[in-house]
């Protein structure tokens, strides 16, 4: 039986039986047909989507890319593996499974279970493989873009300056989440839409999933050999706040906010109070209220792993910034005027102010009467940690376990406990601290390689009993790559961790009183932004801080505050992860003006301190009396 068949214009590999046939575009091949054809479907690099061909009596397939399509399955579920979270974890742990595995897989996809980042004029999902904060992000990219003051300047109606805002923020999210479902198509990945849980009957390999979406219709469930849950997390909310997403927020709901506020208050001292503090502040909104339940603030940031003069130049920048401090306080009661009082004064330009009674850390009503007992503003926000966003996954009904936070208990290859199969892994924020997308990136990936057994790199940074170095900081360091939660808390080596701020903070490895803590004597260096040429002229606010061993030399933790300091961190934690010492950083040549030059001057510091306090002092001086001619 001879067949004949027509190419599209693709150059195409086939191999029947022993011979390599290459068939190039617009080629007719002529061959014997086995009997039986094996059927499967093909994915088009070229022209995106499953098509499956029919070729005579039977049907063969053709892969039209250099890679191999899904390997063969060894058990009888719909898919090899079913991702629940389409944030960055569920979505970069779905492509690996799928084009480094060759797994078929799923990744189910809830664009309103946490948070509200969606286009609702086209109910397009903005959030889809972006981290939590996306929004705060964008955010703040639009506040250093679009000068509010300027704005109200010309005289534009506050709406039309917000939807700048805004229009600018979903403009950018718009293009991750295209880029994200690019990914996720040309990897092979099937997206679904919807609500999933486990079956009420018991197992982990059955997977109910309530579709959303203006054409949703229906519940079914689908079958899987494994399960990534990586649904991230939810802010936690303290009962007694009368959230309603529209002048009384979290840290999420704040995405719907739907107007630019002229007063703010917000409840944190962590990362995330500090980033929309200084986001609204330099958005044009005057008054904002930091309420911290800390007596200071410094040691506030110092508790989230912050080093002290970080801390410290931080909290000078909000003081700088106008930002007011409240300490030792937290929130009573808010009163939240009525829809018709605000309503009636819209066209005073004027909004009917949220009043917040405060009292004393713990609750307390005995507030001080020297102090502030109450605060009024246009909109507030409770930015007060997170908890994992488990609760509507049915994880009971699966049989597995969970801590007094919600978030899945996991052992050390990151598979969750309690499944009867061994076969529900967790990454990311379900899993509790640190919620960072980079660490649950990371444990995305684990999950992968461990449930498909691919190969892992050796871990270059070892350390072995030869090396006369080799005390505890190096033990960490050979441990750097484990990310299980116990591994991440305990390990001061496994992340680095940016605060995008502004300025922005980031730090790696350890400070000083750590270093103490652990039985290493160390010491640091400090290098101002305004000591190099790059910093004196476009951002002369900031430090970048080196602390070395003082036995050997080495660097072993890198702290920065100051403008790209998350872009700068990632050069000194290469410095600790390869064990350079203060003198090799001497010794290195760094591009004339850029931030890096500040390395050296650090290192500097480090070998002769007290030069370099004078020329920090120098430093301070040229500075000041720039900003008071800047004045006149």
């Amino acid at each position: 039986m001879t067949q004949v068949f027509w190419f599209s214009p693709l150059v195409l590999t086939l191999l029947q039986s022993q011979w390599l046939v290459i068939i190039t575009p617009g080629t007719v091949l002529s061959f014997q047909a086995p009997v039986q054809l094996r059927h499967e479907t093909v994915r088009n690099r070229w022209n995106i989507g499953t098509t499956t061909r029919t070729l005579g009596p039977a049907t063969t397939s053709f892969k039209a890319t250099a890679d191999d399509g899904p390997a063969p399955a060894n058990h009888p579920y719909e898919y090899d593996m079913a991702v629940i979270g389409a944030g960055p974890v569920g979505v970069q742990a779905a492509i690996m499974a799928a084009s480094q595995a060759k797994k078929k897989v799923v990744l189910i996809d809830a664009p309103r279970a946490s948070g509200q980042l969606m286009n609702e004029k086209n109910n397009e999902d903005l959030s889809i493989g972006g981290p939590t904060g996306l929004f705060s992000k964008a955010l703040r990219d639009a506040a250093k873009r679009i000068k509010v003051p300027t704005l109200r300047g010309m005289n534009l109606r506050e709406d039309s300056i917000w939807n700048e805002i805004t229009g600018s923020c979903v403009e950018l999210a718009s293009y991750n989440a295209r880029d994200m479902k690019r990914q996720l198509e040309y990897a092979g990945v099937t997206l679904v839409e919807g609500y999933a849980k486990f079956s009420d009957n018991g197992g982990t390999h059955c997977l109910t999933i309530t579709p959303t979406g203006p054409n949703a219709m229906g519940i079914h469930t689908i079958t899987t050999d494994k399960v990534l849950i990586a649904t991230g997390s939810r802010p936690f909310r303290p009962t007694n706040i009368p959230f309603d997403g529209t002048r009384v927020f979290d840290s999420d709901s704040i995405n719907g906010l739907n107007f630019l506020p002229k007063s703010l208050v917000i409840t944190g001292s962590g990362i995330v109070a500090i980033e929309f503090a200084k986001i609204f502040s330099n958005l044009g909104c005057n008054d904002v209220t930091l309420l911290i339940r800390d007596n200071s603030p410094k040691h506030a940031l110092m508790k989230i792993g912050l080093d002290k003069d970080i801390a410290a130049t931080l909290v000078a920048d909000l003081i700088r910034s106008g930002i007011k401090i409240e300490r030792g306080c937290e929130v009573g009661a808010i009163e939240v005027p009525s829809f018709g009082a605000t309503a009636a004064n819209k066209n005073l330009n004027f909004i009917v102010p949220l009043k917040i009674n405060l009292k004393s850390k713990g609750g307390v009503d005995n507030r001080s009467e020297n102090l502030v007992q109450e605060v009024k503003c246009d909109a507030y926000i409770a930015a007060v940690g997170r908890i994992p966003n488990t609760e509507k996954l049915n994880l009971e009904a699966a049989g597995i376990e969970v801590d007094s936070y919600g978030g899945i208990v996991v052992d050390s290859q990151l598979r969750a406990k309690g499944a009867a199969d061994g076969n529900v892994y967790g990454a990311g924020d379900v899993l509790g601290r640190p919620f960072l997308a980079s660490t649950g990136v990371a444990q995305g990936v684990a999950t992968v390689k461990n449930m498909f057994g691919l190969s892992v790199s050796p871990d270059r940074d070892s350390c072995d009993d030869s090396k006369e170095l080799c005390g505890v900081e190096d033990e960490l360091l050979s441990n750097a790559a484990a990310c299980d939660p116990t591994s991440l808390a305990a390990n001061p080596f496994a992340f680095p961790v940016g605060v995008w701020s502004s300025p922005e903070a980031a730090y790696y490895g350890l400070s000083v009183a750590q270093a103490k803590d652990m039985g290493i004597e160390a010491g640091e260096g400090i290098a101002l932004y305004a000591e190099c040429l790059r910093g004196l002229v476009f951002s002369p606010d900031g430090l970048l801080k080196l602390v070395y061993q003082k036995s050997t030399g080495r660097v072993v933790g890198v702290h920065i505050c100051g403008d790209d300091a998350c872009e700068l961190i990632h050069y000194g934690m290469e410095l600790v992860k390869t064990r350079r010492t203060i003198t090799d950083v001497v010794n290195s040549l760094y591009s004339a003006v850029t931030y890096h030059e500040m390395y050296r001057i650090a290192a500097q510091s480090c070998m002769d301190p007290k030069a370099a306090r004078k020329g920090r002092a120098a430093a301070g001086r040229a500075l000041a009396e720039r900003r008071r001619n800047a004045k006149l």
